[in-house]
């Protein structure tokens, strides 16, 4: 009978830690505007790295350390890809940007799906959404973001690492503004 109840108590402590965890997680989310960061971004073994800021709902500034002058920008509807060479636009809601994009989304997410701990350092959701595979990466010490891993429709395998994390910052007002052709 000792048994049991010992079985018990460990399973209510793994729940309630896991609870801890994800409202943990979620309080962060919702006190957080907008978040600065240094990127590195693997996609299918290509390599970039820079800059980003993130405002929610959906907008996004990258500046990448590229020769060709990259740059990503959404202003919550469209999104630009450019170079000195070329200029890609989409609808931001065929990306899968655009659920990372929106914090109230990854809340509910969140409070859907199971937490994982990864390697005693970083905790894991994952979950589908419109034929995208999705994994978001935090920090189990301080639960801020550091990173995701997509899987398109096209299956390209994207992993972007978050540091130098700086939150709720004033920011240009202009910065979003999808910049115009080459």
């Amino acid at each position: 009978m000792k048994v049991y109840i010992y079985i018990l108590l460990l399973i209510l402590l793994a729940s309630k830690t896991s609870a801890n965890i994800k409202e943990n997680i979620i309080l962060n989310l919702k006190n957080i505007e907008n978040i600065n960061f240094n990127f590195e971004q693997n996609i299918n073994g290509k390599i970039e790295n820079g800059n980003c800021t993130i405002q929610y709902p959906k907008k996004i500034f990258c500046k990448y350390n590229l020769g060709n002058q990259k740059i990503l920008v959404s202003d919550g509807k469209s999104l630009i890809i450019k170079t000195t060479a070329s200029y890609y636009k989409y609808s931001l809601d065929k990306t899968p940007l655009n659920y990372l994009l929106d914090k109230e989304f990854l809340i509910k997410k969140i409070n859907e799906s199971n937490a994982r701990i990864v390697q005693k350092k970083f905790i894991n959701f994952k979950f589908t959404e419109d034929e995208n595979e999705i994994n978001v990466f935090f920090d189990i010490k301080n639960f801020s973001l550091l990173g995701w891993q997509t899987l398109d429709i096209y299956q390209n395998l994207s992993i972007t690492y978050l540091s130098s994390l700086s939150i709720n910052k004033n920011l240009k007002r202009r910065l979003f503004k999808l910049p115009d052709r080459n």
